[in-house]
């Protein structure tokens, strides 16, 4: 874990943690939903719309250079961050977009019929997991719909665990998509992704990653995840909402058809035909993500700082007193396994007569942030038996105190509520 010295001086970055909440001092133990974000970007962002607002690629003049230059060089922080290039970088909204954007691409080959690699026909495969994120599952459940594909379901253990032979147990010669979760939302446990990704590869399907919870948290190399699209978010990330970004291999995106259309994205256009420019640009039509860019390349800076390996260190080992801790108390169910797994910092759980709500509630008189729901994985909390939990997920800021804190505030909601 970060030394004193350090923590404080990363905690020392984020305003918020200053704030109080029902007269106590904030803990913020809902990384996992969207990050704090440190005050050094934030100003940044604001300086520059302030001052540098301009119209990118459109403009001759000085401002419109400036403006271009640093949305060129928050495309290249950002895609140095994953180690891609920048031509492979496409800036989308979220990464529930992003995935959009890859789904929309097979509906749409598959209707005009080309390019081959895209298009489904009835009766090929679609594969998923039980471990997704609804933003990965409902697109694909759309594009089934649209081209008669089947959709295939990957099992995983009592314990939450999705393993290769259990992806390899639903692939076939029909399989065209593999989609599944670097690091499940509500579990925390890492998949075998790299894995996953070469089988599917055996079968000639392409592979879509979700790595909205690895990319915080862990270093990152695309091409080492073996994945030909890998959607994340600037939120997650420390920094702004309303971007994201899909990464995707030059031979796939160079394939993939043209999804959202307009101006900025083309070469050539006539009344009844256009020519459109190489990825990323034709992706990203209209006026472009420009402070949000200079925002999110800011809060990547923030992380390469710290340095990921030491972020990693520090979530995990946080992490894992965090599991063991909530995993001690009365009445309480962690949901998934901790055995022979790698983790991030974030737990799950259900509390025995107590609604999450509830929970949530009471945490909150404390000062203490956490999510309540199903966060956004009903079909898992279903295969795990439980209609929706409580979800614990740790950052950069985190501390040992803040772990210990939310615990015993924890271990005393079912004596609240009457239920102990």
């Amino acid at each position: 874990m970060f030394s004193h010295e350090d923590s404080e001086r990363i905690r020392g970055a984020f305003p918020e943690l200053r704030e109080r909440v029902n007269g106590v001092p904030l803990v913020y133990l809902d990384t996992a939903a969207t990050a704090l974000r440190p005050a050094g970007p934030v100003e940044h962002e604001s300086t520059f719309a302030l001052t540098r607002t301009a119209a990118v690629n459109r403009g001759a003049h000085t401002l419109a250079a400036e403006a271009t230059e640093a949305y060129d060089d928050a495309r290249a922080t950002i895609a140095k961050f994953i180690d891609a290039r920048p031509s492979d970088l496409v800036f989308t909204s979220n990464a529930t977009e992003s995935i959009n954007l890859v789904a929309l691409a097979f509906r749409l080959a598959s209707a005009v019929g080309a390019p081959e690699r895209f298009a489904l026909k009835a009766g090929e495969e679609i594969v998923v997991t039980e471990s997704e994120h609804h933003a990965n599952l409902i697109p694909w459940q759309e594009v089934a719909k649209a081209t008669g594909a089947t959709l295939r379901i990957a099992p995983v253990t009592d314990g939450g665990v999705l393993t290769v032979g259990a992806v390899e147990s639903v692939l076939t010669e029909r399989t065209k998509v593999v989609a599944l979760p670097a690091v499940s939302n509500v579990l925390g446990i890492v998949n075998p992704f790299r894995e996953i990704a070469d089988a599917a590869h055996r079968v000639g399907a392409l592979v879509v990653l979700d790595a909205c919870q690895a990319a915080p948290h862990m270093a990152l190399d695309v091409t080492a995840t073996g994945a030909d699209f890998i959607a994340f978010s600037a939120h997650k990330m420390y920094g702004p909402t309303g971007i994201g970004a899909l990464w995707g291999s030059a031979s796939v995106l160079a394939e993939m058809p043209t999804v959202l259309t307009g101006g900025s994205m083309i070469t050539r256009v006539d009344y009844d035909s256009a020519d459109y420019l190489p990825a990323p640009a034709k992706f990203e039509p209209g006026t472009p993500r420009l402070t949000q860019a200079i925002g999110w390349a800011d809060s990547i800076r923030f992380l390469d700082d710290i340095g990921m390996d030491r972020v990693a260190e520090h979530e995990s080992s946080l992490g894992a007193v965090l599991y063991r801790l909530v995993s001690a108390v009365d009445g309480v169910h962690v949901l998934g396994t901790n055995v022979g797994v790698e983790r991030v910092g974030l737990v799950s759980f259900a509390v025995d007569g107590v609604h999450p709500h509830d929970v949530g509630q009471y945490l909150d008189s404390k000062g203490i942030a956490v999510r309540v729901g199903h966060h956004c994985a009903q079909p898992l909390h279903k295969r795990l038996g439980v209609d929706s939990s409580t979800r614990i997920s740790l950052g950069v800021h985190s501390t040992l105190a803040e772990v210990e804190f939310a615990v015993d505030a924890l271990a005393r909601v079912r004596g609240f509520f009457g239920v102990a």
